[in-house]
């Protein structure tokens, strides 16, 4: 079993929509929001690795004033995190195909099928 508290609350690939904001002054097509540190770095990672020019930048309030979290995205306002995930199009470093279960930074089998994956 996985532990879900490593996925962020707004997760691109359970809410399956396309959202676009700017960041750091560029139209992007965000890929995941309340990020910490550390996910941000291993997000940017995969999306470098892929071609894809990344943006990331504190979240604000409502107030205007920064929070402790970050938003993440990519300038390709086509980009799709879920689409592109389940088609297998992301590589990792050692050429395998980025799974569900790595994307979610989840200790799982990795060639656990993604349908296995939550059971």
């Amino acid at each position: 079993m996985h532990d879900k508290t490593l996925i962020p609350e707004f997760m691109a690939l359970n809410k399956g929509k396309h959202t676009v904001a700017e960041i750091e002054g560029i139209r992007c097509t965000v890929v995941e929001t309340g990020l910490n540190e550390n996910r941000c770095l291993f997000l940017k990672g995969i999306l470098v690795q892929n071609g894809f020019e990344v943006k990331a930048e504190k979240e604000k309030s409502k107030e205007g004033t920064q929070l402790e979290t970050m938003v993440l995205g990519v300038t390709d306002i086509r980009f799709n995190p879920m689409i592109t995930l389940f088609e297998q199009k992301l590589k990792r470093t050692d050429g395998n195909v980025v799974t569900q279960a790595y994307w979610n930074q989840w200790p799982a089998d990795q060639d656990l099928p993604y349908w296995m994956v939550a059971k």
